[in-house]
């Protein structure tokens, strides 16, 4: 850590300011190469993890449409039984010795007819949420087809693009790690704050027109000429970036 705030005190503000903003030129690079992917990363994810939501969703159908055929073979063991206890009774009716066994014996087939009757009614029940689930899930892999192919068409488009740029990136990223240390930690810590709330991306800007290259408010005379000698870092007032000199930025004033 000694070292380091030894490092530090060794550079000039000129020096730091100069590594500035060739790191945001090299940055600004890499932003451009993400730029030309576009939001096709972000779009692959939606794509994948809507798939899986649909996966999730096939597999909770085909788990709903077992249990119902379970509760429907429930269903048919009880008629077979109901019919089995109906069959019974009705032989003990040829054996009757008097009104009241007759009446109990009618009320307990009358009972078990409807208890066959409403089973029946939750087998029917039962076999309309089968097909409508069962269509449920051929929409859901009909879905399914169009999403993978869509995904296929989407990740191919995106291995194309980082095939082509993903060299361009990995150099830039590299020499930006070796620009880092001619930075102070205090001021590159503070640039990456800035750069990450800009909106553009941009932590270091150079004079335009006497005014911030960031934000195109107006410099006072005074406060360019403190920016031009680069004895101190200096940020906009109105934005908080960095600014500097056009000259420091190898721009010439007649381009600025």
């Amino acid at each position: 850590m000694a070292e380091q705030t030894k490092s530090d005190q060794n550079l000039s503000v000129e020096q730091r300011l100069r590594a500035l903003y060739e790191l945001q030129t090299i940055l600004s690079e890499i932003d451009r190469i993400k730029t030309i992917r576009g939001e096709l990363p972000e779009e692959v994810r939606d794509l994948e993890d809507n798939i899986e939501g649909l996966h999730t969703r096939v597999d909770k159908f085909r788990a709903e449409i077992e249990d119902l055929r379970s509760k429907s073979a429930q269903e048919r063991n009880k008629i077979e039984a109901a019919q089995a206890q109906i069959a019974t009774y009705q032989q003990q009716l040829d054996n009757v010795r008097n009104n009241r066994e007759f009446d109990l014996l009618s009320k307990e087939i009358e009972f078990q007819t409807l208890e066959i009757q409403l089973s029946e009614k939750r087998i029917n029940q039962f076999a309309r949420e089968i097909e409508t689930k069962t269509a449920d899930i051929a929409n859901a892999e009909e879905t399914l087809a169009d999403r993978n192919h869509i995904l296929v068409e989407k990740r191919q488009q995106l291995e194309e693009i980082v095939s082509e740029t993903k060299k361009d990136e990995e150099r830039l990223r590299l020499q930006a790690k070796e620009i880092e240390p001619k930075i102070d930690s205090r001021t590159l810590t503070a640039f990456k704050r800035i750069r990450k709330n800009a909106r553009n991306g941009l932590g270091v800007v150079y004079i335009q027109r006497n005014a911030c290259g960031g934000c195109f408010n107006r410099i006072p005379p005074q406060k360019q000429m403190e920016i031009k000698m680069h004895k101190k870092i200096i940020v906009c007032e109105y934005c908080g970036r960095i600014m500097i000199d056009p000259e420091l930025a190898g721009v010439t004033e007649g381009e600025a």
